[in-house]
């Protein structure tokens, strides 16, 4: 019997291969004939709106798993919201300024970039982030991703980037924007500052020092009634690079501290963590011989362990017991917390290490060395002066480049930040994180951090010095006029075709002149082009 013929299947024109590979362009194509998109818009006009943010990927290449999966995520949600009812536009976005576009353009010109003043290497980078936004653009439409492929929103537009100053204008004319000199992670390899959400953290191995810092000063007062005794601060770090910028030992002004014996040496530790230090110094069993507070050590003054330097006590709420001995090895210049600190305590805020992470020349010992090289010299040059009590290999979390994927380093540089607590900004922020939803609910953060700063401003106000003719300048503008005049003449001639527009006009009060502040925008642009 032929069974076939006794199953009531349906008929149906359907191909029995379904030939995606030349099937889904013939779709693709005549959605795109058709204006799919466009009549979906129109369809749904006037109704409720759902408005899905593209975080853009950076046109810097071709897409990934990971830029495509982001992609086909954020069409599903919007095509259901539409599907439902919703006024659901869906307006796709490019990143086209940083680092990994820079990368890119660096690799192909090659030695060609140090021959290149910054607005043409920055011409290089618009053609080529111009082609991957109209090689990304065909490849997530090949996808079925259904958006307004037509109007994009281009980071590197200049009605986008106009809208960046006039905002930074607004800052400047509060007084919210400042210059100054404090640690920030830095990557060594791309030579830039990141910002903490481009830090991410991966396994890395690093030395762990144990090291006394001799009391110099104050030291009778925790060893009276003891005859010949000598005593010394213990400090613990997995950056030994860092102690050549030491300046100052932070305890904590809480903490129960203690004067211990251990092997005939007196030495300064958390008693909390008097136990395991001993153990890790294998200096015998460890005596207690006195035992003080925390906020009673400030002031006493010890030795560097390898420098001519001294080194104060000073009182710090960051000291923790989690491991260590209690007392933080403290250098302002590579770290947020020493930092914080060397302010309060009137330090300079040293750092010793230049943009490629190496030490400065003046650095005796270690002028040149890189930072991670120089740790076993830095180890050894401690050992040398009898000063240090324990070392050992860790493996440990540690930040990285996002970009580049190499350990990065905390260093103190000049940067331009956005003040959180000028004009009460971090108040008004908090205020409005409180009023979002967040879900899931533990993404609310419940502080702003520290005062923000701006991407890559180290290349866009240069004017505001009076330095360049393209960026962003200072001027003064006549009531009279819609001509601003630059406060500071710029000491380079303009080259033809240099353009520019009023940023933001008029604010403050006029000069006796009639004259008030204004921000202009002049850019670098070829003869021939301009602004649209």
């Amino acid at each position: 019997m032929d069974y076939k013929k006794t199953l009531n299947l349906p008929r149906t024109s359907f191909p029995m291969k379904a030939n995606l590979v030349n099937r889904e362009p013939e779709v693709i194509a005549r959605w795109e004939e058709q204006g799919v998109y466009g009549q979906l818009r129109a369809a749904r006009a006037g109704r409720k709106k759902f408005v899905l943010h593209d975080g853009p990927p950076y046109a810097n290449g071709n897409i990934h798993m990971g830029t495509a999966f982001n992609k086909i995520l954020k069409d599903i949600v919007v095509k259901s919201r539409s599907f439902a009812g919703s006024d659901a536009p869906y307006v796709p976005g490019w990143d086209c300024h940083g680092l990994p576009i820079e990368l890119q353009v660096d690799r192909s010109l090659g030695g060609k970039k140090k021959e290149m003043s910054t607005a043409v290497f920055r011409r290089e980078c618009r053609a080529y982030a111009e082609r991957y936004v109209d090689i990304q653009r065909n490849e997530f439409r090949r996808l079925g991703v259904l958006a307004d492929w037509e109007n994009p929103y281009l980071t590197m537009n200049y009605s986008y980037q106009a809208a960046i100053v006039r905002e930074l204008g607004r800052f400047f004319a509060v007084g919210g924007v400042y210059r100054g000199y404090k640690p920030v992670h830095w990557c060594m390899s791309c030579r830039t500052a990141l910002a903490e959400a481009e830090v991410e953290y991966e396994e890395h191995r690093s030395p762990s020092i144990t090291v006394r810092f001799p009391i110099v000063s104050g030291a009778e007062k925790l060893l009276e009634g003891i005859d010949g005794g000598a005593l010394s601060a213990v400090i613990w770090t997995t950056t030994p690079w860092t102690i050549p910028a030491n300046l100052a030992i932070a305890v904590h002004p809480d903490f129960d501290y203690v004067v211990a014996e251990c092997g005939g040496e007196y030495f300064l530790v958390a008693e909390e963590l008097l136990a395991s230090f001993g153990e890790s110094v294998d200096r015998g069993e460890c005596r207690v011989v006195r035992k003080v507070r925390g906020k009673e050590l400030e002031g006493l003054v010890a030795r560097h362990p390898f420098l001519d330097r001294e080194s104060p006590l000073v009182l710090a709420d960051h000291v923790t017991l989690e491991a260590g001995t209690g007392l933080v090895h403290t250098a302002p210049g590579h770290g947020q917390e020493d930092y914080d600190v060397g302010r309060r305590y009137g330090l300079e805020i040293y750092s010793p290490v230049d943009e490629g992470g190496r030490f400065l020349p003046n650095l005796e010992g270690l002028g040149g060395l890189a930072v991670f090289d120089a740790n076993p010299r830095i180890v050894e040059m401690i050992g040398e002066k009898d000063n240090l009590l324990h070392h050992e290999e860790v493996t440990h979390s540690y930040p990285h480049c996002w970009r580049c994927k190499r350990p990065v380093i905390f260093r103190a540089t000049r940067q331009w930040f956005i003040s959180m607590e000028k004009n009460d900004l971090r108040r008004l922020s908090l205020d409005e994180i409180d009023g979002v939803r967040w879900i899931p609910a533990w993404g609310k953060r419940e502080d702003c951090g520290n005062d923000c700063q701006p991407p890559r401003l180290v290349h866009l106000p240069p004017a505001v010095l009076g330095r360049a003719d393209y960026g962003l300048h200072l001027c003064r503008l006549r009531r009279e006029s819609r001509s601003p005049r630059l406060l500071r003449r710029s000491r380079r001639p303009g080259g033809e075709g240099r353009g520019g527009f009023l940023v933001r006009g008029g604010w403050g009060r006029p000069s006796s002149r009639g004259e008030r502040l204004c921000l202009l925008w002049r850019h670098g642009l070829p003869p021939g082009e301009r602004h649209p």
